[in-house]
């Protein structure tokens, strides 16, 4: 076993959080069902004005690559705070194996925002393998109702240790425009529904320079999620979205730090 697998297996062993969730018996829980088949994939999300990385987003996979919804649907309810605990770790650890030179974007479903013990070890974790708070980036997913105040409480306390804090797929989920109006996070990712099409769909145009104007009087800047496409490409830079991610850069890559392809824009 590595030093890091080793600080790994210790920080899950010994965290809070899964000793609250999980019951008595935390290091039982984490290697039953889901929790020992996870593995960890990365995806660029690109700064298109550089043509660098912006950041790389850690991604649940099953064995055999599977996608995370996969994967979470073997998670029952109660216990998917301590699955986000335990993948975040894992993202952590992983990211650092990998010589992570970059910020790292983290998933984190509502339950397992709020939750106290999660603030604790992501700041522990994160100091342990040399990453900044600065480089991390937290993305709420609206997979699941949100206590409103609960999460501006949780976002303040974040980004007060340096975090960056992103709402992930806005415009589909259940906080959208209301938790904007409790607080403001420093990204949002647009869902990839109202993003793929959008380089010939007036509608979709319409309502992204809606969002873009939102965002702009917030002070939070803007990722388009899911571009596959040139034209997708192209509408969202000349809309002025500059980060961007999906597979028109690079597929996920499994327990790799894919490098993205910027070769279109020499056209």
């Amino acid at each position: 076993m590595t030093s890091l697998d080793s600080t790994l297996s210790h920080s899950l062993v010994d965290s809070p959080m899964l000793a609250s969730v999980a019951g008595a018996h935390p290091t039982e829980a984490a290697e039953s069902g889901a929790f020992r088949h996870v593995r960890i994939a990365f995806q660029p999300i690109v700064d298109l004005k550089r043509q660098s990385v912006y950041a790389y987003e850690a991604l649940v996979r099953g064995p055999q690559g599977q996608g995370a919804l996969e994967m979470l649907a073997a998670v029952p309810h109660a216990r998917r705070p301590v699955f986000d605990h335990r993948t975040m770790l894992l993202a952590l650890f992983a990211a650092a194996r990998l010589d992570l030179r970059t910020r790292l974007a983290l998933n984190l479903a509502p339950s397992a925002f709020v939750h106290p013990g999660t603030i604790m070890s992501l700041r522990a974790a994160a100091e342990s393998v040399g990453l900044a708070p600065r480089h991390v980036i937290l993305e709420l997913s609206e997979s699941e109702p949100l206590n409103q105040q609960r999460i501006a409480e949780s976002l303040q306390a974040y980004q007060a240790m340096g975090f960056i804090v992103a709402i992930d797929d806005f415009g589909a989920g259940h906080a959208g425009l209301g938790l904007l109006a409790s607080y403001q996070p420093q990204l949002l990712k647009i869902d990839m529904h109202l993003v793929r099409g959008v380089g010939g769909d007036s509608v979709r145009q319409a309502i992204i320079e809606s969002v873009i104007g939102i965002a702009g009087k917030l002070g939070c800047a803007l990722v388009a999620e899911g571009v596959e496409s040139e034209a997708d490409a192209r509408r969202l830079l000349a809309l002025g979205i500059h980060l961007q991610q999906g597979y028109l850069y690079a597929r996920p890559g499994l327990e790799a730090l894919p490098e993205p392809d910027f070769s279109w824009l020499a056209f």
